[in-house]
């Protein structure tokens, strides 16, 4: 057989097999006969692939529940929760949080690791290197493989590439991520492992759409609200990134002409109306903001109060032009800032819904992560479920699967 038609049959077996692993995430307890008729596959191609998956950790079977019908009853599958696991890291302002989780994206290990005196990329890459690590230790070498492993990062990231091109409020530009961390990661437990980076809100939104028991919502935006405001969307169960990466910084739409100065240098956008910094006087000087709103509002301080609903009802504003752009079925709210409650979230979705009743619309699904402060994290290993399930072939669809020829 030539090289390029023995390359092509790996190819296509492999798109097979993950089209198999998608549709037990999705649907899970379905029998080889179930796979067959939903991947278009032939019944012994299905259980050949299904005998491979179960060896290497993919899948498991469960024992059939006895009903007292003649017959022999088929046997469900399932992803396996406990053989192989996925990495993910989220790089914040202060400090890098790296969880480890199962392929059905529950949590089994974490660790946050803060930032030291340097905030250069250099060094702080070197902190994640140290915390993936540290997490990788927890787990059991010889029960436990990690398979992949994703990093979110607080800015405009070219995937392709792992090169971040600018996270301002860490002052990184031009930083290739991807290359500094393999070299990091050279000659340990982790060397070799497939490595993926994407924008924090982009993998937050990964998250809720591939660790979501029930059926994911599309099109879903993920809009993340720490020291930065951005969004992630995902439409047709593809990430929108736009063409240099910088698809979902919507932080920096501008809300109030001459505005407030924003981070980037514009004046107005939405991250100097929505996050921390608007919700403190100008003269206020703390490297804490957020945990200093926190203290003011249970001490019922009045001006407090009303800049947080103030910052609210600029967040609805925000809502409405999203909701507008993008016509989402859901939108999801994470971050620190949304630990705020409903004094900064019911202003929101007050401000939202007024927009939408005006113009005789029914106002899009507006719900809270489900993975709390892990929501990055958590959104990182999904990006490595995410790609590592999804061959990217040239002329075709990875969602589709491709009958091996004889």
């Amino acid at each position: 057989m030539p090289v390029e038609a023995a390359g092509n049959q790996q190819l296509l077996k492999h798109i097979n097999r993950m089209a198999l692993v998608r549709q037990l995430c999705a649907n899970p307890g379905l029998s080889r006969a179930d796979l067959a008729t939903a991947v278009g596959l032939t019944k012994s191609t299905v259980s050949l692939l299904v005998r491979e998956l179960l060896a290497e950790g993919w899948l498991v079977e469960r024992e059939v529940v006895a009903t007292g019908d003649l017959g022999r009853r088929p046997t469900p599958l399932f992803i396996d929760p406990r053989r192989l696991l996925l990495l993910g890291a989220e790089v914040g302002i202060e400090s890098v949080r790296v969880v480890a989780t199962s392929l059905t994206g529950d949590v089994l290990a974490r660790t946050v690791v803060n930032f030291g005196t340097s905030k250069s990329a250099k060094a702080c890459i070197g902190s994640l290197a140290t915390a993936l690590l540290k997490v990788r230790r927890q787990l059991n070498e010889t029960e436990h493989r990690i398979i992949g492993l994703g990093v979110g990062l607080p800015g405009g990231v070219d995937e392709a590439r792992g090169f971040l091109h600018f996270a301002p409020n860490l002052g990184w530009r031009d930083v290739p991520v991807g290359e500094l961390l393999g070299e990091k990661l050279a000659g340990t437990a982790l060397a070799g492992t497939p490595l993926f980076v994407q924008n924090e809100a982009d993998v937050a939104a990964l998250g809720e759409m591939e660790f979501n028991p029930a059926q994911a919502q599309d099109p879903l935006l993920y809009l993340s609200i720490n020291q930065g405001v951005g969004a992630g969307v995902i439409v047709g169960d593809r990430l929108l990134t736009g063409n240099r990466g910088f698809a979902g910084e919507v932080g920096h739409m501008v809300l109030q002409l001459n505005g407030p100065l924003c981070s980037c240098g514009r004046r107005g956008c939405a991250e100097a109306l929505i996050g921390p910094r608007a919700m403190l006087r100008p003269e206020d000087d703390t490297a804490h903001p957020l945990a200093e709103i926190q203290r003011r509002l249970a001490a019922q301080d009045a001006e407090t109060s009303r800049a947080v609903k103030k910052a609210g009802s600029y967040l609805g504003v925000l809502l409405q032009n999203l909701a507008s752009a993008y016509d989402p079925s859901c939108i999801v709210l994470g971050g620190a800032v949304v630990d705020l409650g409903d004094v900064f979230l019911q202003p929101a979705l007050r401000t939202l819904n007024e927009y939408t009743a005006a113009a005789n619309l029914a106002p899009p699904t507006v719900q809270t992560s489900r993975f709390g402060a892990d929501a990055v994290a958590v959104g990182a290993a999904a990006l490595a479920r995410y790609r590592l399930t999804r061959p990217l072939i040239a002329n075709a669809s990875s969602a589709v699967a491709v009958e091996e020829a004889a």
